[in-house]
């Protein structure tokens, strides 16, 4: 079976946070890419760190690339009219859009490149790049890969993604707010919510879950209704479901290096469970 290797080229939430205080884990948002060898790679988000990947997926000469997107909140979607392949004739391009119809999914994309919000318009893109809606519960394929979309808990919706290929499983969870109240639950030892069942029933014994941590716990109850969540909740979801491994993922624009360091020496030794920060310019290879 081939390796399948999944890299971070964004890994921040919100609003990319350049500067000295980011240098570890990076500034650039949401941006994933997966790779099976000899397949299409596969690019998870388009926040500013697609920019990067784009950048050197031409370098590579790459002939095709798949897109998905989690859903169209800024951070998310900021770096692709500065997706290279875009614009590269020898390149064609796939890209998944949450969205119940092919004209919603064009709607979609297209309300951001507009010419208001970016010079680029997506009719100026129209011959080269393939758009395709995508809902959850219904499974696709894209050469290697099986995907699943999951319905997410995020203001405006919000699709995550399990990904089978080379006989290795990883799910994509971002944005989302916990599928149960605080004192209901899987993070309280009770029986999982409906929602929650369904969550563990789709990422049971992954490989590898990246999931959205943006919170600690006080700030969550602050802002439950803002559609992040917090590490205690991404644990015991994986738990729940055996997953191998967790990536703590969409960091604060506040947290800096040192604070994030902090974090990962907090779940460095987790019983059950290998966690780990994910870090821009990280890679994790799931052998086959």
């Amino acid at each position: 079976m081939p390796a399948v290797k999944v890299s971070f080229y964004g890994v921040r939430g919100s609003i990319p946070t350049p500067g000295t205080h980011t240098t570890v884990y990076g500034g650039n948002t949401s941006c994933l890419l997966i790779e099976v060898p000899g397949a299409a790679p596969l690019v998870l988000d388009c926040g500013t760190g697609v920019r990067a990947l784009g950048r050197e997926l031409l370098g590579r000469h790459t002939p095709a690339v798949e897109v998905l997107f989690t859903h169209f909140h800024l951070d998310h979607v900021f770096g692709f009219p500065f997706f290279g392949p875009l614009y590269s004739p020898s390149c064609s391009v796939g890209v998944g859009v949450p969205a119940l119809s092919q004209i919603e999914a064009e709607n979609r994309l297209g309300g951001y490149m507009n010419g208001t919000y970016h010079p680029v318009r997506l009719r100026d893109l129209r011959d080269r790049v393939r758009i395709d809606p995508i809902r959850p519960g219904r499974p696709f394929e894209r050469g290697p890969f099986t995907i699943e979309p999951l319905r997410l808990n995020h203001p405006g919706s919000s699709c995550g993604y399990r990904i089978e290929a080379g006989g290795k499983v990883m799910a994509f969870l971002t944005d989302t707010a916990p599928l149960a109240r605080p004192d209901e639950g899987l993070v309280v030892d009770r029986r999982p919510t409906g929602a929650e069942a369904k969550i563990v029933a789709a990422i049971t014994q992954a490989d590898l879950v990246v999931m959205d941590t943006m919170f600690g716990f006080e700030e969550y109850l602050e802002k439950m209704t803002w559609g992040h969540a917090y590490p205690e909740y991404a644990v015991a979801l994986c738990k729940a479901a055996g997953v191998k491994r967790l990536a703590l993922f969409h960091h604060s624009p506040d947290a800096s290096d040192s604070m994030l360091d902090e974090l990962a020496a907090r779940w460095a030794h987790c019983e059950g469970l290998e966690v780990f920060l994910a870090r821009e310019g990280g890679s994790v290879e799931l052998e086959g």
